[in-house]
């Protein structure tokens, strides 16, 4: 067992002493908002993979926790010791490497776990959000591109990856599903990274909303989400999704009717959770598909 003294606590942790304060601060960057939606990503796919081998999705949802997980440490270690934008951060810079390197060590961990129950194509599949969640910042976050379709590309292939991981192979059904995540939450990201338009525009940061201006970033972020919930309405038409698919347009649509006319700090917040009903029904519409033909 290891043991740790005072001062090696110190090293790790801003604020307190003792294994409970170590704990406690690495747990902080658990941010269950961003980090359910890629968890549920990978249970989706495996969903609608219509098989569960428990052994391959439990990897592939560590995965995915682990490459957040990356994600909101680098961050928070860019934001607080790099660019100095934080008032305040739980971890020692020390404490930031060693939960880098927990993290990367768990999700490396993972990746071999599916390339032998699997095979590498799943590995290739999962290992992208990782570099999205490591490089996420200082790099991708300055370019209005990446920056905005960073996080929902990480969603789109941990659905991708997590039907993969039970059928070795992809097919135009999850592909559409990827498709229509990265359309919505891209919207959603242009929606949050509008409440900061006035600090990031002081600090070049070249998000959408300072590139083109806030009027015209809320015309995109709405077009965008438009455009997923199109697709889902056409697709269910055409029955390549299951019908009751359209339940979860209209559900997630009368949320952003509401959004619209709320400024960008609530609206961000209904929307995040609108896409939290939207997933649900649409996992309902999904694993209750067989259950529907049979009657």
């Amino acid at each position: 067992m290891v043991q740790f003294d005072d001062d090696t606590h110190m090293t790790l942790v801003r604020h307190g002493r003792g294994p409970g304060s170590v704990a406690q601060a690495f747990w902080s960057q658990v941010h269950p908002v961003f980090m359910l939606p890629p968890l549920a990503a990978s249970l989706f796919g495996a969903v609608l993979a219509g098989t569960l081998e428990p052994a391959v999705a439990t990897a592939h949802a560590v995965a995915m926790f682990a490459a957040v997980y990356t994600a909101h440490v680098k961050d928070g270690y860019v934001d607080f010791h790099v660019r100095g934008e934080d008032d305040d951060h739980p971890l020692t810079e020390r404490g930031c490497r060693v939960g880098l390197a927990l993290s990367t060590g768990t999700f490396i961990a993972c990746c071999l776990i599916l390339f032998v129950l699997v095979d590498w194509v799943a590995v290739a599949l999962t290992a992208p959000t990782w570099l999205i969640a490591y490089y996420h910042a200082p790099q991708l976050d300055m370019n209005p591109l990446t920056a905005t379709t960073g996080y929902p590309l990480g969603i789109a292939l941990s659905l991708l990856g997590g039907y993969y991981a039970q059928t070795a192979t992809l097919g135009a059904l999850p592909v559409a599903f990827a498709v229509v995540f990265l359309l919505l939450l891209s919207g959603i990201k242009v929606i949050d990274d509008t409440k900061d338009y006035d600090y990031d525009r002081s600090i070049d940061k070249r998000t959408v909303a300072v590139t083109v201006g806030p009027t015209r970033a809320y015309e995109l972020a709405y077009g965008l989400m438009a455009a997923a919930l199109s697709v889902v309405v056409a697709f269910a038409i055409a029955r390549v999704f299951p019908p009751s698919t359209i339940f979860a347009a209209l559900a997630f649509g009368a949320v952003a009717l509401v959004a619209r006319r709320a400024g960008p700090r609530l609206a961000t917040m209904l929307l995040i959770r609108g896409s939290y009903v939207f997933l649900a029904v649409l996992v309902a519409a999904v694993w209750f598909e067989p259950l529907v033909a049979l009657q």
